[in-house]
């Protein structure tokens, strides 16, 4: 397989939504060995804490649908789903976003800088995680403003990891890059979920009831259909959620660049500074 330049990655201009995505996706194709097994292990979490909730709703595999008579614990599993979506993607949003800034500044990272505690910011990464996951199931419990948090807080994590900025800032940071160009990151995040949210649904369900017709297995039988479900969706979304995190990481840079021209001040910059203070907020 041919490499891909760093320059194809992230350009340094300003990007059209169609070159944000394939930057997206790029950025994972180059970080794929990192960023895809972190989100197996943080996919098959997420699915075993789903389970209990999934029981109580009756939702069964591999739709995990609604049961109509279990309205008000499905909901709870839904909100509950959103936040741990939001919460695993922030977590892979800190290598992802100093990928994205390596990549911008035409340096190539492998896996072990990028786990690599220096400097890297884990902690409060860590921390608000979490909080963004808090954040965004208090939306959903209230209903479809779960759209409008997932859009406004994607710039959380790459404001403490690549804008350097104190952690109690990193949010009202994330809050305002977003609503920037009328809303430009947060409806292109918003597409981003969309999007991979369908390819999930297809690859999930294609998988589940592709075997179902080979009769491999017998799917009908609780005791198989758990674990192959558990399997499609743990499989389909460690791929979606990286390329989703790494979507954050391109959007913030390029958002950077159309509003605050990051561009210019990195084409005007020494060449001796290092690359925390080249990407940095000036305060």
């Amino acid at each position: 397989m041919p490499e891909v330049s760093l320059t194809a990655v992230l350009p340094r201009r300003p990007l059209t939504v169609g070159e944000l995505l394939d930057s997206a996706v790029l950025l994972l194709r180059g970080q794929a060995r990192l960023l895809i097994p972190l989100a197996v292990l943080l996919a098959l979490g997420e699915q075993l804490l789903l389970h209990p909730l999934r029981v109580l709703a009756d939702a069964q595999p591999p739709e995990y649908w609604l049961d109509a008579g279990r309205w008000g614990w499905f909901w709870l599993l839904l909100a509950v789903g959103a936040a741990t979506e939001a919460t695993i993607i922030a977590l892979l949003g800190n290598p992802a976003a100093r990928g994205a800034g390596a990549a911008l500044l035409g340096r190539r990272v492998g896996p072990r800088e990028l786990l690599r505690p220096a400097g890297a910011r884990w902690g409060a990464t860590v921390a608000a995680a979490p909080a963004i996951g808090l954040a965004v199931l208090v939306a959903a419990l209230l209903g479809p403003a779960w759209f409008v948090a997932y859009g406004l807080l994607g710039a959380v994590v790459p404001a403490l990891v690549v804008d350097r900025v104190p952690a109690s800032r990193a949010p009202l940071r994330a809050l305002r890059l977003a609503v920037r160009s009328g809303g430009r990151a947060a409806g292109i995040r918003l597409l981003g979920y969309l999007g991979w949210w369908l390819i999930r649904l297809g690859i999930g369900l294609g998988v589940f009831h592709g075997l179902m017709l080979l009769a491999l297995v017998d799917l009908t039988d609780p005791a198989w259909a758990l674990p192959v479900a558990t399997a499609a969706w743990v499989g389909v979304n460690a791929v979606a959620y990286p390329a989703l995190a790494c979507l954050d990481a391109v959007l913030h840079l390029e958002t950077r660049m159309r509003t605050e021209g990051l561009d210019i001040r990195l084409s005007r910059a020494p060449a001796d500074p290092p690359e925390p203070t080249l990407l940095a907020v000036q305060r």
